[in-house]
């Protein structure tokens, strides 16, 4: 076998290594730096802070002094003693950095509000499943019990069924009595 041949026969034996198994990723490269071990619950709770504070009226105020006082010791001082030598480009670069860090912050405290905001509404939902069971089971109850009291006899009626019963009595108690009277004087 030529040593062309063997050549190119190792490099399809590295090639098919490589892509023999396509459903499993390939193995990590090793790092030059330590990996950085950081809890994802304590960075949110740091970048909620830091987007509150960002839409705080001292953060504005301090900005804006930040930023007068750049320029006006970059306008006022002496030639010697400015820092920005060109027409702000440096406070420019300044400000867009921190436009940098606080866009992806702030975007991820919206996130987990987001996140919190579907957790509360699911437990709505739930909570509102549960009560429209509740008012439903309560609502046949309560129909049910009218429907029992229809057919149970209330105070009126029976007072009424028995005045009339008393009536009756009466009636034949005054018919028995004029039958007897007629029957005496016969």
């Amino acid at each position: 076998m030529s040593e062309r041949a063997e050549r190119s026969e190792r490099r399809a034996g590295s090639r098919q290594q490589r892509s023999d198994r396509l459903d499993q990723p390939q193995e990590q490269r090793a790092s030059l730096l330590p990996p950085i071990a950081f809890s994802q619950e304590a960075f949110g709770v740091l970048s909620e802070k830091f987007a509150r504070f960002m839409g705080t009226a001292q953060f504005l105020i301090g900005m804006t002094v930040f930023v007068v006082l750049w320029v006006g010791w970059n306008v006022l001082a002496p030639s010697s003693l400015i820092f920005d030598q060109y027409p702000f480009i440096f406070l420019t670069l300044m400000l867009s950095l921190q436009a940098s860090y606080a866009a992806p912050l702030i975007l991820l405290a919206q996130n987990r509000q987001a996140d919190r905001d579907r957790v509360a509404l699911e437990q709505d939902r739930a909570r509102d499943e549960r009560n429209l069971a509740d008012t439903e089971f309560l609502t046949r109850e309560v129909a049910s019990l009218r429907l029992a009291l229809r057919e149970q006899a209330t105070r009126d009626f029976v007072r009424s069924e028995l005045r009339s019963l008393l009536e009756e009595l009466e009636d034949r108690a005054l018919i028995r009595g004029a039958d007897e009277n007629a029957s005496d004087q016969v």
